[in-house]
C-alpha cells in the first residue's frame, strides 16, 4: 500500500525502493522462463500465445482487485513477455544446438 508523500524526494525514493523490488522478481521470474525452455519442444512451444493470453487475462484481473491500471498492467507485461519470450528462443535454440552434438 502506498503511503502518503510529502516531497518529491520522498515519492522517488520509494519508487526506488519498489525498482528494487521489481527487479528482483524480474531476476526470478527469468530463472523460471530459462527454466521452462528446457521443456518446449520447439520455438512455437516457446511463443505460446495461447498461454500469454491466458497471462494478460489473469494479470488484468489482478490489476484490478489491486487498484492498478489494467491497461497499464497489460502493456508492462505484453513487453516483458515479448522479452522473455526472445530470451526463451535463444535459450531453446542453445539447447537444440547442445543435443544434436
Amino acid at each position: 500500500m502506498a503511503v502518503t508523500c510529502t516531497t518529491l524526494e520522498e515519492v522517488r525514493n520509494n519508487i526506488d525502493r519498489l525498482d528494487q523490488q521489481i527487479v528482483t522478481l524480474l531476476a526470478e521470474r527469468g530463472r523460471y522462463v530459462s527454466q521452462a525452455a528446457h521443456f518446449k519442444k520447439d520455438a512455437d512451444g516457446v511463443k505460446a500465445p495461447q498461454r500469454v493470453e491466458q497471462v494478460i487475462a489473469k494479470v488484468r484481473n489482478l490489476a484490478q482487485v489491486a487498484g492498478a491500471n489494467p491497461q497499464v498492467t497489460e502493456q508492462v507485461y505484453r513487453a516483458m513477455i515479448a522479452a522473455f519470450i526472445q530470451q526463451e528462443l535463444a535459450e531453446h535454440a542453445a539447447l537444440t544446438t547442445q543435443q544434436a552434438t
